[in-house]
């Protein structure tokens, strides 16, 4: 079969699958506050426990920082569903959670929410990569770049900045600023000054409460691993091998969403502690359906299971996977560049 032939038919099952979502838009308001509650409970507790435990020995506090880490990491996927209006059928009701949230998750709501729109919007478009995105070069594109540029890319592309720096200059810096959107007018940099000013105050107030030490001991660890694995998830979410990527006049937004976007099929807590983001493809598809009903919709649409499906273990392997090779459909390693870049020539 033809490629043009097998992406009408993947064109055609995008669609399909994406009228039968709609049914699960509406959220449950009662449930929507719930998991906000429970989140932000255990959350508190963990971290008051960390506290407590530093008189005991750090050692305790650096193991609950994991959990505490999970716990910051679910506030913000939370607040990502604010974003997307899917928590409540208030706009008013998703923006000030969200905005509250983004205190916690150090994450201006406003900015973030415009910049994942735009992810959101050219996800899998050759021709419109950039804001919301993890930096992606084709092959051809990478072999025109002088030795210097090769080189950037390789370190920024290295796993050690990838999912260590880079997370930790993402979240204590890179948020504090709304760089990237300087033409979308005084909105991104209300929202960023908002923020600031808020994380501020409640540092402050937290420091006033139990000393710059140990709120540093306790605020810390759960910060840089909450980002290290936030950043993790969005790696893995379109980061893999099969996943989808097309020029601007082939590009369709459900296709794109359907095979672009993977399934992270994550052990049972790890989908809680996670909110249930690995069904990525479905949410790409329809970002309106609240975290706790995208469950039901592979329960319901079993097919949907085995699309782009990704385990934990096979996630590891897309780590290498840093450049998408135009001839054969796939994102490939540097060292499988190597292997065809003899044959491919710059334009």
């Amino acid at each position: 079969m033809s490629g043009y032939s097998s992406d009408a038919l993947e064109l055609s099952e995008a669609l399909s699958i994406a009228r039968k979502l709609s049914k699960y838009r509406e959220p449950s308001h009662w449930r929507s506050s719930a998991e906000i509650v429970t989140t932000f409970v255990l959350f508190a507790v963990i971290w008051a426990t960390m506290l407590v435990s530093l008189y005991a020995g750090y050692w305790i506090a650096l193991v609950l920082a994991l959990p505490a880490a999970g716990l910051l990491v679910r506030l913000f996927l939370i607040q990502h569903d604010c974003g997307h209006g899917s928590l409540f059928s208030s706009r008013t009701a998703n923006d000030w959670v969200g905005r509250i949230i983004g205190v916690f998750t150090l994450t201006p709501y406003g900015f973030w929410r415009r910049a994942h729109g735009l992810h959101h919007a050219s996800a899998g478009n050759l021709d419109r990569r950039g804001i919301g995105d993890i930096d992606t070069l084709t092959v051809a594109e990478y072999l025109s770049l002088s030795n210097g540029r090769r080189r950037r890319y390789r370190i920024y592309r290295h796993p050690l900045v990838m999912f260590g720096i880079g997370p930790a200059y993402l979240f204590l810096f890179r948020h504090r600023i709304p760089l990237g959107l300087m033409r979308a007018g005084w909105q991104p940099w209300a929202s960023a000054l908002a923020t600031n000013v808020s994380i501020a105050t409640l540092s402050a107030l937290l420091i006033w409460l139990v000393g710059i030490g140990p709120f540093l001991l306790v605020q810390l660890p759960i910060t840089l691993i909450a980002a290290s694995i936030g950043v993790w998830l969005f790696y893995v979410q379109h980061q893999f091998e099969d996943t989808h990527w097309s020029r601007d006049g082939i590009w369709n937004f459900h296709h794109a969403g359907l095979h672009g976007s993977s399934h992270y099929d994550l052990p049972s807590v790890l989908r809680w502690f996670t909110a249930n983001i690995g069904a990525h493809h479905v949410h790409h598809m329809c970002s309106k359906i609240p975290f706790y009903r995208l469950p039901e919709v592979l329960r319901d649409h079993p097919q949907l299971i085995s699309t782009g499906r990704l385990t934990l273990l096979q996630s590891f392997r897309c780590v290498d996977k840093v450049l998408w090779d135009e001839s054969s459909r796939k994102l490939i390693s540097f060292r499988e560049m190597q292997s065809i870049s003899a044959i491919v020539r710059p334009r």
